[in-house]
């Protein structure tokens, strides 16, 4: 029982960070950090859950944010959706020259 709990707790997390940090090359200190820290300290359960529910609730927060058009930073959110919908038919938008 308690094993199980601990894996879904730790697959949660995991994927939390891998879906709202990324798993580029260059941000895998991020799911390294939390594989170490929950290897060391297996005991605090209860922060890691509660880690990812902020995380979670951050990113829907935002999400919520946007969708109801509040003066934020919407650049990378555009560039993202611009993306998406390029892929869909099988394009790629260029990459922008910033001097």
């Amino acid at each position: 029982m308690m094993s199980s709990e601990v894996a879904r707790v730790y697959r949660d997390i995991l994927k939390a960070v891998v879906k709202h940090v990324g798993k580029e090359d260059h941000k895998s200190h991020f799911t390294d950090f939390v594989k170490r820290e929950f290897r060391n300290n297996s005991n605090s359960l209860h922060l890691a859950r509660n880690y990812t529910y902020l995380l979670n609730s951050i990113h829907s927060h935002k999400e919520l944010l946007f969708s109801y058009n509040i003066a934020v930073d919407r650049t990378e959110e555009m560039k993202r959706v611009l993306g998406k919908s390029a892929a869909s038919v099988g394009l790629r938008l260029p990459e922008v020259y910033q001097p």
